[in-house]
């Protein structure tokens, strides 16, 4: 089992308790410790973004090393902000998914220069901030319906899965049916396996750690048996200086460089609004009425991570779903995204170290956190098909399409035309039928 928010004893010394009075440890039914073990956790889930964005990026002709400067900034100062300003236990860095649009996209795919792209992805960040600072976007996301909040909280879980099952070559892709199964003789299958079935043993144990001690016990196995690269522990950081402040905003305001930031606003809004609702629906963080507590805030931390992500040089950077790896661990408040913060920056001088965890170690992880996530759907009203049904298509839209935002946008018009069919106009909220007309629009025109 996860752990949960329970009773905690107050803390002992200055230090301890000025931290508990600022996040809220003691309300929260969290500690210092699992706060700090939450942030570790978070972040050796998605450790691997500081080698895959620059991966990624670095097809466009940017500089690998000034981009990897770039995204461990980006994911420390929004990671940093969200857990201060919002005190959400979630991370930020460059998305998935934003950054394969930026490369492939817009760049090689429009030929648009990567200056360029930068430059569509500062404003989309201004224009975030906007909606953010404006009631518009808490409204949006506040009138999700209840099974619908639901649905995206066990569709990022599927979308979790996917990718750990990816990650380790449990599943691959198939050009006759989409997914297949991969060779699980194969040794990182074997350890994204063997490392679920462990954290998912010590967690029923009650192992505070289990997470992290899955991940590092199939870390340390294929260390030793060569299948994973122990690349060494320290170096000095790249200069950023390549990409750094190098946004082209001379060509944003042409007619197809503002599609593309429309299109970068739409996703990365969804994206947002789903990462926030199915972590923070996971670590029990809702009201009363459903609604996400200091909302604003943290639509601000990410939007305001966005730009200056763009500023540093790397594509939108976003809420990431890998923080409920952290809320299984136990982090309920922002120090655990605060230590997210800490540790990107320490990653500067480790990257070696970070570099040396493997894909099916940080999959392990991810696989168990889907699980959990996944048991949303058992509050469900099963008996009103027009609640249950259009939440279990977006929980299944979004591993599908490999897309956070096009599963929620695939929900919400299934939501509105089921609604309107039954003759249940009235109880649909407007924001619902806005939405889906948003998303009817894009998916029919960009």
């Amino acid at each position: 089992m996860s752990i949960e928010a329970q009773e905690v004893s107050p803390p002992n010394g200055t230090l301890a308790r000025k931290l508990d009075s600022w996040f809220g440890l003691t309300e929260h039914g969290t500690n210092i410790q699992r706060e700090l073990l939450g942030g570790l956790t978070t972040f050796m889930a998605m450790a691997y973004i500081t080698v895959v964005n620059p991966a990624i990026l670095s097809e466009t002709g940017m500089d690998f090393g000034a981009v990897f400067v770039a995204t461990c900034l980006a994911a420390a100062v929004g990671s940093f902000i969200m857990g201060a300003l919002a005190n959400y236990p979630i991370a930020q860095a460059p998305g998935m998914g934003q950054n394969a649009y930026f490369t492939f996209g817009i760049v090689l795919g429009m030929g648009t220069s990567w200056q360029s792209a930068l430059g569509a992805v500062f404003v989309s960040g201004i224009i975030f901030i906007i909606l953010s600072v404006l009631p518009i976007r808490e409204w949006l996301i506040n009138a999700i319906p209840r099974s619908l909040k639901l649905g995206i909280s066990a569709g990022i879980g599927f979308f979790l899965a996917i990718i750990a099952l990816a990650g380790g070559g449990v599943v691959v892709d198939d050009p006759a049916t989409l997914v297949s199964l991969g060779d699980l003789t194969e040794p990182p299958a074997i350890l994204l396996l063997l490392g679920f079935v462990l954290i998912a043993a010590l967690s029923h144990r009650g192992m505070i750690g289990a997470v992290v001690i899955g991940m590092l016990a199939v870390t340390a196995v294929g260390w030793v048996f060569g299948v994973a690269e122990f690349k060494g522990l320290t170096s000095m950081p790249p200069s950023i200086a390549p990409v750094f402040m190098q946004m082209d905003l001379s060509s944003v305001f042409e007619w197809s460089m503002i599609t593309v930031v429309l299109t970068l606003l739409l996703v990365d809004v969804f994206d947002t609004a789903g990462t926030l609702v199915g972590v923070a629906t996971r670590a029990n963080m809702l009201d009363e009425k459903g609604h996400l507590p200091r909302l604003r805030k943290a639509l601000l931390a990410d939007s305001g991570a966005t730009t200056i992500g763009a500023v540093f040089g790397t594509s939108s950077t976003t809420s990431y779903i890998e923080s409920a790896a952290g809320v299984a661990t136990g982090a309920r408040t922002g120090l655990a995204a605060i230590t997210t913060a800490a540790l990107f920056i320490l990653c500067l001088f480790i990257a070696p170290l970070a570099q040396s965890i493997p894909a099916y170690a940080s999959g392990a992880a991810l696989l168990f956190v889907a699980c959990l996530m996944a048991r949303a759907l058992e509050k469900l009203d099963w008996n009103d098909i027009t609640e249950s049904a259009p939440a279990l298509v977006t929980a299944m839209a979004m591993p599908l399409t490999y897309s956070i935002a096009d599963g929620i946008g695939i929900g919400f018009i299934c939501y509105a035309v089921t609604a309107l069919i039954a003759g249940r106009t009235r109880e649909c909220p407007l924001a619902v039928y806005v939405v889906a007309i948003i998303f009817g629009l894009k998916f029919a025109f960009l």
